[in-house]
């Protein structure tokens, strides 16, 4: 057989068809509670202010803001950003502030660095979170606290219907 023989000249079809697409290293998949409307995938780069109506996965990295209804940060995605959704899954590295109205779910995966407000917060046994929380619903605009109202000057009859004793 020669160096430059017509067989060695055209490729083995068997083996480009069977190779694999190229994927992360030691990436798992991590489920979203919905299904990506959007997908930003692994080696993708964005910069910039993005907005979707539905749910969206990042497996890229972002720099910038982003706001859906449904946002998936997955295991591979680097993301310095602000992030304002409905309910956010966080899974890889995130730096920023995180605003959810409905829930916030920090996977073992995850490392957080910034503030996070939502009414529910879910930190699984692993992840790494630096910052602040609240879990107040800042959608209402203004906190409100129920006060109880007492008149300063409190008779016997008042006393005893709150229940003391004279």
């Amino acid at each position: 057989m020669s160096l430059f023989s017509e067989q060695s000249a055209r490729p083995n079809m068997s083996t480009a068809q069977s190779a694999s697409p190229i994927t992360p290293p030691a990436q798992t998949i991590v489920e979203s509670p919905a299904r990506a409307g959007a997908f930003l995938g692994y080696g993708t780069k964005i910069s910039g202010k993005l907005h979707f109506e539905g749910s969206v996965r990042v497996d890229g990295d972002l720099d910038g803001e982003i706001d859906s209804k449904e946002i998936t940060i997955g295991e591979s995605a680097v993301v310095t950003a602000q992030i304002r959704a409905d309910s956010i899954v966080l899974c890889g590295k995130v730096k920023g502030e995180i605003n959810a109205t409905q829930r916030i779910e920090i996977r073992a995966t995850a490392k957080i660095t910034g503030n996070i407000t939502a009414p529910k917060l879910i930190i699984q046994e692993g992840a790494i979170f630096e910052g602040r929380c609240s879990t107040r619903n800042d959608s209402d605009g203004d906190h409100k606290v129920p006060r109880l109202l007492v008149p300063e000057v409190v008779t016997e009859p008042d006393w005893r219907e709150l229940g003391g004793r004279w």
